[in-house]
């Protein structure tokens, strides 16, 4: 059997499974497992990987079985579970997108609210040219991960006579992007907040993202000269981002809920990869 934990942060929910288990097979259990009619469903998988002398390092699978380099939101959910399970108030997580420090500000079992350091992001206005669509005004946001972040005027957030949807699953996979891309559809409120939609690299439309929200937040700082404290709005919730005048790291406040803990039979690793396990 395979142990997990489910949470979501603002609907963008991820499952956790100990990197003991999984093995070799990260591909094969998050196509296994994130698949909502039939099996537990999630957006993706974090592996939680236990070092020496407390440290902690997290692989992150999309539900396609890609690999990303992390998820703002699957981190808080780390985050909250090691407070919920250890209690960690405070939590270092390395990533392959940078080492992201977690603390929680509010503890109300089984919901956090959790600050995390987010790393200085790297903001570069972009138009790219796609086949049948044209001129794409955007910028270039990287936030350990990649963004392309676009500003719309219409209320469904669609743009170039396309929905938001169609045209995001078009820019994710554009060749422009090496290893693609994630994109934000963007519309300042006011001075300061932002509401958003995003489609997610290896997942598609998603109610929140960490990362994303950040991107969102840096790119309207910097092109559209919004507050360095604003509110940024998804379909699953606010969160709250600050980015300090100096342009040191940018830090994320959001809440995470731990929805259950399971077992997934082993029929969902391959038999190779349990044997390699010693399942």
């Amino acid at each position: 059997m395979i142990p997990f934990v489910k949470a979501h942060a603002c609907g963008n929910d991820f499952l956790i499974v100990e990197e003991a288990v999984a093995g070799r097979a990260h591909a094969t259990l998050a196509q296994r497992l994130c698949p909502r009619k039939t099996s537990i469903g999630a957006d993706g998988v974090e592996f939680l990987e236990r070092r020496a002398a407390g440290e902690f390092f997290l692989r992150l699978f999309n539900s396609d079985g890609s690999e990303a380099e992390l998820s703002g939101n699957g981190t808080r959910c780390v985050a909250a579970w090691l407070a919920r399970s250890e209690g960690l108030r405070e939590v270092t997580l390395g990533t392959h997108g940078g080492v992201r420090t977690c603390r929680v500000i509010e503890a109300n079992d089984p919901v956090y609210l959790i600050e995390s350091e987010m790393g200085v992001p790297r903001v570069m206005p972009r138009t790219i040219e796609l086949p049948g669509v044209g001129n794409i005004a955007g910028a270039m946001v990287n936030v350990g991960n990649p963004h392309f972040v676009l500003f719309v005027e219409r209320e469904d957030f669609g743009a170039h006579g396309m929905t938001w949807q169609e045209l995001g699953a078009k820019i994710s996979i554009s060749p422009l992007f090496a290893h693609g891309t994630n994109v934000e559809f963007v519309q300042v409120l006011s001075a300061d907040k932002i509401v958003f939609r995003i489609f997610e690299r290896g997942c598609g439309p998603t109610t929140s993202s960490g990362t994303g929200t950040c991107a969102s937040a840096a790119a309207a700082m910097v092109l559209r000269s919004v507050a360095r404290d604003l509110t940024a709005i998804t379909e699953g919730g606010a969160q709250r981002t600050v980015w300090p005048a100096d342009d040191t790291g940018m830090r994320l406040t959001g809440p995470a809920e731990i929805v259950c803990q399971g077992y997934a039979y082993q029929a969902d690793v391959p038999a190779a990869d349990r044997a390699a396990v010693g399942l």
